[in-house]
């Protein structure tokens, strides 16, 4: 669903609330009601300003509803920032991939691969991009990178990590494999079609 579905339904689903309360609360057919008889006419009024005592209670709580709308919007908005916001899914990877190496250039670590994952979907509003790197470097290097991994804006991380010691346990190196991952909206993962779909 895009965000400008997401607000329409925010709004059809008290608009249709409002709707059935009007019609079906205050504003029903009183077939049922006795018809007035001559000098009857002070009970018409009497049920027009009932009516219109309900209309004006349910006309003050449209302002508390629209400030409850207008509170859950910015938190979905303050929540999706670290969504990625690009075109396609492997403008997704790469900008995934250039954050990677960004951070690894920062510790100085040599970051090798690159290959990226088969996208995936993880619910019904959000999927998830791969990318997978090498590199090997000194430990504390390795939990630099880690957090400045942490750090960044993007909604990323390892979804897949193997880390080993290397030949010689002075220096201190680790070798690291991993795959990255970042949450992209659901729109950009291509839809499985035939068998593979079920």
């Amino acid at each position: 669903m895009s965000d400008r579905e997401k607000k329409m339904v925010l709004w059809l689903v008290p608009a249709v609330g409002l709707f059935l309360i009007l019609e079906f609360g205050v504003l029903k057919d009183d077939k049922a009601a006795p018809v007035p008889v001559a000098g009857g006419a002070g009970d018409n009024v009497e049920l027009a300003e009932k009516r219109l005592a309900k209309l004006r209670q349910i006309a003050a709580t449209v302002p508390a509803r629209q400030k409850v709308l207008n509170q859950v919007d910015a938190d979905l908005a303050a929540r999706e920032v670290g969504v990625i916001r690009v075109e396609t899914a492997p403008q997704a990877q790469a900008r995934l991939l250039e954050v990677a190496r960004r951070v690894a250039n920062a510790e100085a670590i040599d970051l090798r691969g690159g290959e990226f994952g088969q996208p995936k979907v993880l619910s019904a509003d959000y999927g998830e991009v791969y990318v997978a790197v090498s590199f090997t470097c000194a430990i504390e290097k390795y939990v630099n990178f880690m957090s400045g991994l942490s750090r960044e804006p993007e909604l990323i991380g390892p979804t897949d990590l193997h880390v080993s010691a290397q030949q010689n346990p002075k220096d201190k190196l680790v070798a690291v494999r991993m795959t990255l991952g970042g949450l992209v909206p659901k729109k950009l993962i291509p839809e499985k079609k035939g068998l593979n779909a079920f």
